[in-house]
Parts: structure tokens; sequence; C-alpha cells
């Protein structure tokens, strides 16, 4: 025997498939990463009790002021990310929503990225040690320079690992007692790369008391878009760059680029 349905009961009946699709979307799992400003330290100074630079074979100067360099904070690559902490995080301005690949690489497991990341940064100290003794015209069988950064991996600290070896080594006093913070990558013939996340890296930076920022000049549109109050940037290209516009906005002679 069959029997109508009222309109409300035909209603309800044919909603409930789009309810569990909803709630299903809601759920699922999808392929992004929630990121939020991370841990900085002075590359000048020690992290976790270690200087993060040591260097023998040649003469040390005493610095002052902070070289920070910035990070930020991803759940974890195997993490379950829903819509509904898509939709939580979006309009944040402490958070950012990324595709899960453009944080850690496609395909890899937590100890292989572990791993991936740790040879980025070595790469990348050696690439900074590079450009800043080629910068100082200093021969690199002679200077030893020692860089240790616990718990960080990438190739993002590059520039300030470079900035604080050429601070120690040249003398001249890079911050003049600034915290100045930053971020970009570093090729051996001490060109500056873009690094991603820079929007939160100000945050970071702003947080532990920096007051300039240095980015890298193709990321300037992002670090401008939600520039925390009392950080101005410097864009850079090139390590030698980055070092003139520093003595320029100590001594107050020559030009300061800005984004």
């Amino acid at each position: 025997m069959l029997s109508r349905l009222t309109r409300p009961q035909a209603l309800a009946v044919c909603a409930l498939p789009a309810v569990a699709l909803f709630a299903t979307a809601v759920f699922a799992p999808l392929p992004f990463s929630v990121a939020q400003p991370g841990m900085t330290a002075d590359v000048l100074g020690k992290n976790q009790g270690t200087p993060v630079i040591t260097i023998s074979g040649a003469p040390v100067h005493d610095t002052t002021g902070q070289l920070r360099m910035t990070t930020i904070e991803a759940t974890g690559p195997d993490t379950s990310v829903s819509l509904g902490d898509v939709l939580g995080n979006w309009f944040a301005t402490d958070r950012a929503v990324m595709p899960r690949d453009a944080v850690y690489p496609s395909g890899d497991d937590e100890q292989e990225i572990e791993q991936y990341n740790e040879k980025q940064m070595k790469e990348s100290q050696d690439s900074a040690t590079a450009a800043a003794l080629s910068y100082l015209d200093l021969d690199p069988a002679d200077v030893d320079v020692t860089l240790k950064l616990a718990d960080v991996g990438g190739p993002s600290a590059g520039l300030l690992f470079s900035l604080g070896i050429v601070d120690k080594l040249d003398g001249s006093d890079l911050t003049g007692g600034r915290t100045i913070a930053g971020t970009g990558t570093i090729s051996t013939e001490g060109e500056v790369g873009a690094v991603g996340g820079v929007p939160l890296k100000t945050k970071a930076a702003r947080r532990d008391g920096a007051t300039v920022f240095l980015v890298p000049k193709d990321e300037c549109a992002d670090a401008g878009a939600e520039l925390p109050k009392g950080l101005r940037l410097i864009p850079v290209t090139s390590l030698k760059g980055a070092v003139a516009a520093l003595h320029a906005l100590d001594s107050g002679k020559g030009t300061v680029p800005s984004c």
C-alpha cells in the first residue's frame, strides 16, 4: 500500500542528502595547513643556550642589537584540516590557510619531510657562509663558521645568517642597537630569494620587539598587506644591498629602500 507524503515531509526527505553532503564537506579532511606566527631567534646571540654563529680563524667583533630570523608554525602534514577549520581561520589576521603542498613537499611522510627540511637548512647555512665570506673578501679556507639553530628547518634564514656573519666579522655594527628581523633565502652569490608566509613572519617579528623587517623585494606587497604597526619594511634583493640599507638606516645618510 502506498501513501503520499505531505509537502513538508517531501521537503524534509529531499533535504536529507543535502544535509549529509554538507556535513561530509564540513568534516572531510582537506589538503590545507593552518599556519601562525612562529618563533624568532637572534642569530647574533644564543638559541637554546648555544651560540647561533661561531667563528674561528679571523677576529670576531662585539655586536649590538639583534638580527632575528623568523618562522611560521603550521599544522603537521598528517593533521586533518576540515572545511570548518578553513572557514574558521580564513579571516583571522594571526592565522593563514595555505595549501599543504606549499608548506610540505607533496607525497612525503613526516620523517621524510623532516629530513628534507634539515637538508635545506644545511644547504642554506653553507650558502649563507659562502655569501658572507665572499662579500668580506675572506678566504673560506682560513675562516671556519659554524651555524646552529635547533628545531628549525628550511632555507628561509639564509639572509639573516649571512648578515650575522658579516656583522661579527666586519665590526661596523649593522643593527645600530636596533632589533632587526627578516627573512629570505640566500645564494652563494649573495642573491636574496622569496620564501612565503611573510605576513605571519612580520607579526612574529613585531611580537618579539623588531622595529625593522628585511623582506625579499618580490614579497613587498604580501608583507605590507597586514603589516603590524611600528614595523618598517626594507626590501632587499642581495646581501650587499641589505648591508648598504642597514648602514644607511643607522647613519641617516644615503637611501633606505622602502616597499
